[in-house]
């Protein structure tokens, strides 16, 4: 762990001061110290970080719901929707037909439409909060658009479980869906109606009991969810929801970021272990032409959240760019697919699409002002520098 944790933060150092962001150097330093790279291996099982990994998600989306206001989802909700609908649309839709246009197989062409279809979370997460973004009118859309895409996921599972098994019930997969639904709904209803009781019970000048009262809540609340099939990291953001309403909120927004960083930097190493860096070549042009398809459909997404709430040129780049990255619930489908006995191409296909990927949207995000200069309108002012 001590291994894990020195290698992480050497290697953000050395590329901090060469401008390179650090989520792709966390997952670099997973790669080289893994079981599947010669030489120095820290970590011979990935499995051995697994719970560590997940708190790390778990904190990254639980900091997202503390900055992530009431009064957005409740004034903005219905914009929110459309964006989020239109960019599910867009990129579950080319994530589908890609898989179609591969070859592959109806199921793998299902899987691959969850794959190339949804962000990753906690890699959005951290852009945002390294690139200083959090206070952006754009983040709320993105913000948006990554609650669609989890109450999505929770539906998308539910359908895609028994199919992968073989199993026809039918009804077996709407009882799941409705379950994980109804676990949505209730945590969303405590959050817009429960805040006075959540602040009552949390309460404390203490800042030890504070800190222990807030991460249990994040963690059992995460755990609770996935009985229910709705993923841990949307448990832990409605917490996050509830929690920075309160009288509290403003402290554990700011006793949080310590534990955020450090677990957060373990889930990047994580899942850099998981990657096989010898099985990439033979999926070499599948991963590359996915890749342009995200990139196409994520700037068609861009345009449509930022018509939708009349943002400008350099608003649009940094929603396409931010929401680009593809992570953990692709991975996860990646060891579904393997389990059902699905194509063997998958598994090295998601790893290396997820690992272009992770290490390209940062940079774009970066950059964003790049992309801004040939967008509709952006011409019509000078963008020198990234927005911050």
């Amino acid at each position: 762990m001590g291994g894990a944790f020195l290698a992480a933060a050497v290697l953000a150092r050395v590329g901090g001061r060469i401008g390179l962001p650090t989520i792709p150097l966390f997952i670099l330093a997973g790669i080289l110290l893994g079981p599947h790279t010669p030489g120095i291996v820290l970590v011979a099982d990935p499995h051995d970080l697994e719970m560590l990994s997940a708190l790390g998600l778990v904190l990254l989306l639980f900091y997202l719901g503390l900055e992530f206001h009431l009064d957005d989802l409740k004034e903005g909700g219905r914009k929110m929707a459309l964006a989020g609908g239109a960019y599910l649309a867009l990129n579950v839709g080319a994530g589908l037909g890609f898989g179609f246009a591969l070859g592959w197989g109806t199921s793998e062409a299902l899987v691959l439409a969850g794959v190339l279809g949804i962000s990753s979370s906690a890699i959005v997460t951290k852009v945002l909060v390294d690139l200083g973004r959090i206070g952006n009118p754009e983040t709320k859309p993105i913000l948006g658009i990554i609650v669609v895409e989890d109450v999505f996921l929770a539906l998308y599972l539910a359908a895609l479980q028994p199919i992968l098994s073989g199993a026809d019930s039918l009804a077996a997969a709407v009882l799941d869906g409705g379950k994980a639904f109804g676990f949505l709904l209730l945590l969303a209803l405590v959050a817009r109606f429960g805040t006075k009781v959540v602040s009552r019970l949390i309460d404390t000048k203490d800042d030890e009991l504070l800190v222990i009262s807030f991460l249990g809540a994040a963690v059992f609340v995460a755990g609770v969810s996935e009985w229910f099939g709705v993923a841990d990291a949307i448990g832990a953001f409605m917490v996050g929801l509830m929690l920075g309403s309160t009288t509290s909120g403003a402290r554990i927004l700011k006793l949080v970021h310590p534990l955020r960083d450090a677990f957060g930097a373990i889930f990047f190493f994580a899942f850099g272990l998981s990657i096989n860096p010898g099985d990439l070549p033979s999926v070499v042009w599948p991963v590359l032409a996915a890749v342009a398809v995200t990139v196409a459909m994520n700037v068609c997404a861009g345009l449509a959240a930022a018509k939708v709430y009349a943002f400008g040129a350099q608003a649009t780049a940094n929603i396409s760019t931010t929401l680009l990255a593809r992570g953990e619930f692709a991975l996860i489908l990646a060891t579904m697919a393997a389990g059902a006995g699905l194509d063997e191409r998958l598994s090295p296909f998601i790893a290396g699409y997820v690992l272009v990927l992770a290490v390209l949207a940062p940079l774009a995000a970066g950059r964003s002002h790049v992309l801004a200069r040939i967008l509709p309108g952006g011409r019509d002012k000078e963008y020198a520098a990234p927005a911050s």
